[in-house]
């Protein structure tokens, strides 16, 4: 997390620093998310599969399309739940509200993805 309080950083420093939140967004998130690292060891079976199974190039990249869309779900729900962990640990409705909606973001991602797997037509 940046907490620099100087001048903000612009052109090729400013890519650079973004790079490095990113860098250690995806670090944390699979250090602390084993969804996260269920889902990477999972397309790590399924992305060879859609480049050995699909030869259609418009549902390959569909498939791939949606399984990334998997991770980009996950690390934005990972970001609500430790927004929402930092406000405190007591538990409220609209806490509990915004979790589980990330939680279904994430369910709805993967069954989009399964979705289109069964469209592909064989």
């Amino acid at each position: 997390m940046s907490t620099s309080t100087g001048p903000a950083a612009t052109g090729v420093s400013r890519l650079i620093a973004a790079l490095g939140h990113s860098r250690r967004g995806l670090h944390e998130t699979w250090r602390s998310e084993a969804a996260f690292r269920q889902e990477a060891l999972l397309a790590l079976v399924v992305a060879p599969a859609i480049w050995l199974l699909v030869p259609a190039p418009l549902w390959r990249a569909l498939l791939l399309v949606t399984l990334g869309l998997v991770f980009v779900v996950e690390l934005l729900n990972t970001a609500v739940e430790a927004a929402i962990d930092r406000i405190g640990a007591e538990r409220h409705p609209l806490s509990g509200k915004a979790k589980d909606a990330g939680s279904a973001a994430v369910t709805v991602s993967l069954l989009l993805h399964g979705a289109v797997w069964a469209c592909v037509p064989w």
